[in-house]
């Protein structure tokens, strides 16, 4: 007990020193990501800006709900208000006062050292599709570079620190859309470019492509890279990763049967997050596998009232990773479909931690583990903000959504880079 009293009391101590010492510190600028925050996606891109531009910023992780606080200077304060972004201008004394209720609660300050490089790998011409974390980075004012098999297959992932995978088929089914979509001028397009990809670089067909790819993406986790990646993006990486060797598509795809014996021959420990999954081959069915719980929860004939998914809270200073990744206004988020709208629990290996969950049910939405050097986040559904959407539908406009708790999750993922490794360690 008294050695308890005695650290409180040098605490203390410290952040008096401390404030007695900022009163005359220059202001810093506070970026609230409270209910009080005008565009909270807009505020993502000035924190990135500022990181770019060599400023001094932090994340103050559980404090108003993951603010940032930078260095003032009248750049920076002009360009919020051009943003619309809400700000504070804080005294030497209040910064410190900030940062002794930071020390004494469930809460971290990380320094965000580098402005990540970030890479969407998403196909040329990706009508009739529209991509979440595109219309975010846009939005939000953020750069990236839009790559694809070639530039994955060239080595060139190393140029980057962050790396998402549009809506995605990595088994090479061109997203299972053979019963619904084979004679549409769309599909027969995309067939004739990804065949032509996979002759030029020697493989028999797409599917074997697509996984060639998916292990090239692995190898860049492994390395030390950041992987996000939403809807059909997950599940079949997975599968195409578990499935190495393995014929698991139909003869509309590569021209003959799967292997009869391909359920017995995958190999889950090659997989990042799944195991146990049982492989849907059949092509007039708009599924994978089991991981997928669509249509099982029946979401799609209750329609939207009621679908809500929870965040779990983590320790900031014992667990910044997952803290830093569910950091938002609500602990309730509005849930959303897409192909792979919701993750089967028992499918999910024990060493990947769950971030966001439907409350009493076999549903998780929100996935975030480590491999190698590097990390990787599933999120499952299309887009936050448009509960069913359909091939064809216009883009959201996120003018109407500056708030949204869903596309925050995804700018988490696309900051988390920027944070101080050493902080990340625990």
């Amino acid at each position: 007990m008294l050695k308890e009293i005695f650290k409180s009391l040098i605490v203390a101590i410290y952040y008096i020193l401390i404030a007695a010492t900022s009163i005359n510190a220059a202001p810093r600028l506070l970026i609230p990501m409270d209910l009080s925050q005008r565009d909270h996606l807009k505020a993502y891109g000035i924190a990135y800006w500022t990181v770019k531009q060599g400023g001094k910023a932090e994340w103050l992780l559980n404090y108003r709900h993951g603010s940032f606080i930078c260095d003032h200077y009248p750049q920076l304060e002009r360009l919020c208000r051009i943003r619309g972004v809400t700000f504070e201008t804080l005294t030497g004394p209040q910064t410190a006062g900030i940062y002794a209720e930071i020390e004494g609660s469930n809460m971290e300050a990380v320094p965000l050292e580098k402005a990540p490089h970030i890479a969407v790998y998403a196909p040329e011409g990706y009508d009739p599709w529209d991509d979440a974390v595109m219309l975010a980075l846009t939005y939000a004012e953020i750069p990236f570079d839009q790559i694809y098999d070639d530039e994955v297959l060239r080595g060139n992932l190393d140029q980057y620190d962050w790396l998402h995978l549009h809506h995605e088929d990595f088994t090479g089914q061109l997203g299972k859309f053979y019963r619904s979509y084979k004679n549409a001028a769309w599909y027969q397009e995309h067939l004739a470019r990804d065949e032509s990809r996979a002759l030029r670089w020697g493989y028999p067909s797409v599917s074997e492509l697509k996984k060639a790819v998916a292990r090239e993406i692995k190898v860049y986790v492994r390395r030390g890279g950041f992987l996000f990646s939403m809807c059909s993006g997950t599940d079949s990486f997975d599968i195409a990763l578990a499935a190495e060797g393995v014929d698991i598509v139909d003869i509309p795809y590569d021209g003959d049967p799967p292997d009869p014996d391909a359920q017995k021959r995958l190999d889950y420990s090659k997989s990042l997050a799944f195991y146990n999954f049982t492989l849907i081959t059949d092509p007039n069915i708009y599924e994978f596998s089991d991981i997928d719980m669509t249509m099982e929860s029946g979401r799609g004939y209750k329609g939207e009232e009621g679908d809500y998914f929870t965040l779990f809270e983590f320790s900031a200073k014992y667990d910044p990773v997952p803290t830093m990744l569910t950091q938002c206004h609500t602990a309730v988020v509005k849930g959303f479909m897409g192909q792979t709208t919701s993750f089967r629990r028992s499918l999910v290996k024990p060493s990947v931690v769950v971030m966001g969950q439907y409350e009493g049910r076999e549903e998780v939405k929100y996935l975030h583990g480590n491999y190698g050097q590097g990390f990787w986040t599933f999120y499952g559904g299309h887009d936050p903000e448009d509960y069913r959407h359909f091939v064809g539908d216009p883009p959201t406009n996120l003018e109407l959504h500056k708030n949204s708790p869903g596309y925050r999750l995804i700018l988490n993922n696309v900051l988390f880079p920027a944070a101080r490794k050493k902080k990340l360690k625990t």
